[in-house]
């Protein structure tokens, strides 16, 4: 079947590409998901932005594993990470940017703070 044809050789190439980014250390993955970097650094709203132009989001940690991938970003370039976390209407309280309530979270011990990398 040529529909079929097609999905493999699309399957097969995602899975080169995804390899030769791992190898080059700009991608790694978490439950299925894909976390990445250029490496570069910028404010929030320029990576949000470059985040949805290449068709994702901003990093949104949902569970321990997921936060070790964003981790692992941080370790090797030696700086922190923007997250598509916001803080809510109360304060001290925190939501993903759509609003929805956080189910994880993994704060240092007396963060968020406010004051720098949290």
């Amino acid at each position: 079947n040529e529909k079929e044809d097609t999905i493999h050789e699309l399957q097969h190439r995602i899975s080169r590409l995804e390899g030769v980014l791992h190898l080059e250390e700009m991608i790694t993955t978490s439950g299925g998901k894909i976390f990445a970097t250029n490496g570069k650094k910028a404010d929030f709203h320029t990576t949000l932005e470059k985040c949805q132009e290449s068709g994702g989001s901003i990093a949104t940690p949902r569970n321990m594993s997921e936060n070790d991938a964003i981790l692992y970003f941080v370790k090797k370039y030696n700086t922190y990470a923007y997250l598509g976390i916001k803080e809510s209407l109360i304060p001290s309280k925190f939501q993903f940017l759509d609003g929805t309530k956080l189910s994880y979270s993994n704060w240092h011990s007396k963060e968020p703070s406010g004051k720098g990398e949290e």
